[in-house]
């Protein structure tokens, strides 16, 4: 009989694209959807950013690309990293990929071996425990929890730590949840780590630029950390490219070495045009980024606000990214119309044939009391989807 490997079998699929694939469904039915379940912003790449594309385009840059990145890119990485966060990483210690998805998921191939555990704080993006399981690792979920921000503390950390403890996995600011750890609250965690021979932590900083605290800190920064750290990051949130697939590691070179090798079988060098495009972002006026920043904060602040006025929902104050994860256990046990509500997951289901607005149950990202809403949109659609969903619960009983 034909079937699907063990390895594949392991896995599940992504919940996000699952809910964002049945929104697309309705609206194809001619069903007005409003669509806050995928995190990607609404604006288009920045122009400038876009002609030094057509320009690698005319200069013929349409070959392979070698398979860490081009080292002008990687060289403008460094700058990055340096001017931005004070932290120093040569071109052989970086890594070009096709997205930070590839990055985050080469790291784990290269240093997770079979029955090895790696910590993800709950809530968690979809993809970091299916991830573990295909390298053949064991994911060691730690509950953060709405009372604590979500955010996981060193005793937790040193707690869940065993001698098969290979990796730790921070995201911040945090998909779901917006939670950002401050410059101490890392530090703490860093002391934890660096009493542990062996153990590594995947620091996803994707949405670095997205923060409404002032100033991003990263855990690489401290003493001993550099040498622990496999720093995630890319251009698809910041500069508004999700589709260009550009993300870059910064990791120890024995690290970075292994991680080429990895990728050098299976999809080789990323995008060529791409690349130089993200060389463009990089490197041009980063205007942009904080216009953009300022209109995530805005809609922050008015999601947050029309959320605080739905009974039986509670949400914490994001200060980064750009989701809010609100509390919905309020609603567990009733009804309406023969559907029941017992988790995050009924709820996102319920509010997507009832209400028309598509969003992600909690049970997804490791937290069931939970939903997600991405405000990726228009203050428009923000407006109009919390009144619908105001309305769709009301009808709860």
């Amino acid at each position: 009989m034909a079937k699907l490997s063990e390895r594949l079998n392991r896995l599940s699929p992504s919940a996000t694209l699952v809910m964002s694939q049945k929104s697309s469904e309705m609206r194809a039915n001619g069903i007005d959807v409003i669509n806050l379940s995928v995190g990607e912003p609404d604006f288009n790449t920045p122009d400038a950013i876009k002609q030094c594309a057509h320009q690698a385009i005319d200069n013929n840059y349409s070959k392979y690309s070698p398979v860490p990145g081009y080292a002008d890119l990687r060289k403008a990485i460094s700058h990055k990293l340096k001017q931005e966060n004070g932290l120093d990483y040569s071109i052989q210690e970086i890594q070009v990929s096709n997205g930070a998805k590839q990055c985050v998921c080469n790291a784990i191939m290269a240093l997770v071996d079979d029955g090895d555990e790696v910590i993800i704080p709950a809530p968690y993006w979809v993809s970091y425990p299916q991830m573990a399981k295909l390298a053949g690792g064991i994911p060691v979920i730690i509950s953060t929890g709405f009372e604590q921000n979500f955010k996981l503390t060193p005793a937790q950390l040193e707690q869940a730590i065993t001698p098969k403890t290979r990796m730790l996995i921070l995201c911040s600011p945090s998909n779901p949840t917006g939670s950002v750890y401050t410059r101490a609250e890392l530090e703490q965690i860093a002391e934890v780590v660096k009493r542990h021979d062996d153990l590594f932590v995947i620091s996803d900083e994707i949405y670095e630029h997205i923060n409404y605290t002032g100033h991003h800190e990263s855990i690489a920064q401290f003493e001993g950390m550099r040498e622990r750290t496999i720093l995630i990051n890319g251009v698809s949130k910041a500069y508004a490219m999700t589709g260009w697939r550009i993300g870059f590691m910064a990791a120890p070179e024995w690290i970075v070495k292994g991680c080429n090798k990895l990728q050098g079988q299976y999809t080789s060098g990323a995008c060529s045009v791409s690349q130089k495009a993200a060389e463009a972002a990089y490197t041009l006026p980063q205007d942009c980024v904080e216009e953009m920043r300022q209109a995530f904060e805005r809609r922050r602040d008015l999601i947050v606000k029309l959320t605080r006025e739905v009974p039986g929902l509670e949400v914490n104050i994001p200060d980064g990214a750009f989701y809010v994860f609100p509390k919905c256990s309020a609603y567990f046990g009733k009804s309406h119309d023969g559907k029941t509500i017992n988790t995050g997951g009924d709820l996102a289901l319920y509010l997507l044939e009832d209400a028309h607005v598509a969003t992600v149950g909690g049970d997804a990202f490791g937290d069931p009391d939970c939903f997600r809403m991405s405000y990726a949109t228009s203050e428009e659609n923000i407006i109009e989807a919390l009144s619908r969903i105001r309305r769709s619960l009301e009808k709860l009983k």
